[in-house]
């Protein structure tokens, strides 16, 4: 299964960057691949927000749709997401936020496996290569967002 991980210091408060990752429905906007994103749920039970969503991923001819089972726990700042159907075979990722002095360190750790096995090999090859590019697009989004209201 490809697992990855990446973390980055982003010069943006956790709470603006738990806010962006949990805007899903605005991943095409900015993600690469992401082709389109339905919240389906959303509940705020406690100190955790639960969300139900479809992210429609691909790139050409390829593409594919895949439910994802969200909780953020406010407590720990973490975000969990799992795979509850589509072509994954098993998905699991996390972020995790730590506020610095400078910014939030924002981790990013991912573990998947795809039905296809052909379509697994070609994945586990370029995976750190598109997560790297998930993160810049992140990155990027954030500052464009939330940079200019810093001053």
């Amino acid at each position: 299964m490809p697992k990855a991980s990446v973390k980055r210091l982003i010069e943006c408060n956790k709470d603006q960057l738990i806010d962006l990752v949990l805007d899903i429905e605005k991943y095409p906007d900015f993600v690469p691949f992401c082709l389109n994103a339905h919240v389906f749920e959303r509940n705020i039970v406690g100190d955790l927000t639960l969300i139900i969503a479809d992210l429609t991923i691909g790139k050409g001819p390829f593409k594919d749709t895949y439910k994802s089972d969200v909780k953020f726990n406010k407590k720990n700042n973490t975000i969990k997401v799992t795979n509850i159907g589509g072509p994954l075979k098993h998905l699991e990722n996390n972020w995790y936020f730590k506020e610095q002095e400078n910014g939030t360190e924002i981790s990013f750790d991912i573990d998947f496996e795809i039905e296809n096995k052909f379509l697994n090999i070609v994945m586990t090859k370029s995976f750190q290569f598109g997560l790297d590019k998930i993160a810049d697009a992140f990155q990027k989004r954030a500052e464009e967002l939330f940079n200019s209201s810093k001053n």
